[in-house]
């Protein structure tokens, strides 16, 4: 009987000790970006924010980074990848929204968008989404308007500005300022983005701005101007053409002006991506809309250039940089 009993928890034990040995399945992250920059922005705002939250990459998480460096074929082929992979939460950008809301309807879906995500299909309301997508929006067609509207602020006699714009991104904000410009005296000149896209094009961009005698640049936020912004104001400044465009980061780099969304979003969103790993149906979580936007104007620019900025639209400025 004693050898019985023995035998028993010997097996109780080893079973005991298999499971302890055995690791933990870690919750995973599909990251679905449209864009082609790692460790850009917002990729680098929402693992801090996650952090913040207590979650780490290779401690207690895994994700699994794709890039579709522009191509709406490869954002499609890694979606479902990462369907097949069945990860915990898809969290995807701009196009990447409607891509993955494609391929799947089971696995949560955090995005960032600049469309109306009600008007797009992608949820019954703000208030209550329903179905498995969540997130933040930007309804950017609202604000492409006011934009150049301050574009013509700061430089009353501008009436030809160009427009670097990629068809493909949904927010498609060329065409809310295409509404805008009659109304301000200004004519666009459309330059658009191919896809895919490479470094160089950020030169013929800007050849094709000078040589139709803009006198002013909108870089409209994609993945191409996020990843080369730096290149293409610099190269900018170079023939005095002064660039403005909607998020801050823009004018930390040397664009004379942006308004749009406060950048605490990309935290934001960590949250989001938080309550989902620890249970949130996305169908409970309103999708948000920035409550906060920020007028930056940077002047070091501005005087580099020659481009005086007028005394009433310093003082509408949130941030000058000087």
């Amino acid at each position: 009987m004693r050898s019985i009993l023995m035998a028993c928890l010997l097996v109780v034990l080893g079973v005991m000790a298999e499971a302890q040995q055995a690791p933990t399945k870690l919750p995973r992250i599909g990251w679905l970006s449209p864009g082609s920059s790692p460790n850009e922005f917002p990729q680098r705002q929402v693992l801090e924010g996650l952090r913040e939250l207590g979650w780490a990459d290779g401690r207690n998480l895994v994700i699994e980074y794709r890039h579709a460096a522009g191509s709406v074929a490869k954002l499609a082929e890694f979606a479902a990848d990462l369907v097949r992979r069945n990860v915990n939460v898809i969290v995807t950008f701009s196009a990447g929204a409607a891509v993955a809301k494609k391929a799947t309807e089971t696995i949560p879906i955090v995005m960032q968008t600049s469309q109306d995500p009600v008007r797009a299909g992608l949820a019954a309301s703000l208030a209550r989404p329903g179905g498995n997508l969540t997130g933040i929006t930007f309804l950017t067609d609202e604000l492409s308007g006011k934009r150049l509207e301050l574009l013509k602020e700061a430089m009353p006699s501008a009436s030809r500005v160009a427009v670097i714009w990629e068809p493909a991104h949904v927010d498609n904000e060329y065409k809310g300022m295409q509404v805008a410009a009659p109304e301000l005296g200004v004519r666009l000149q459309s330059l658009e983005v191919p896809r895919p896209s490479r470094p160089d094009e950020v030169e013929r961009l800007i050849r094709s701005a000078r040589d139709g005698q803009a006198q002013a640049l909108v870089a409209a936020p994609g993945g191409f101007t996020i990843a080369y912004r730096k290149q293409l104001i610099d190269l900018a400044a170079k023939h005095r053409l002064p660039v403005f465009s909607a998020w801050a980061i823009f004018a930390d780099d040397g664009a004379i002006l942006t308004y749009g969304p406060e950048m605490d979003w990309a935290r934001r969103l960590a949250y989001y991506i938080d309550r989902v790993l620890k249970g949130a149906k996305p169908s409970d979580l309103p999708i948000e809309q920035p409550m906060k936007f920020e007028f930056v104007i940077n002047l070091k620019t501005a005087k580099q250039i020659g481009q005086e900025v007028p005394s009433w639209t310093l003082m509408k400025a949130d941030r000058v940089i000087r």
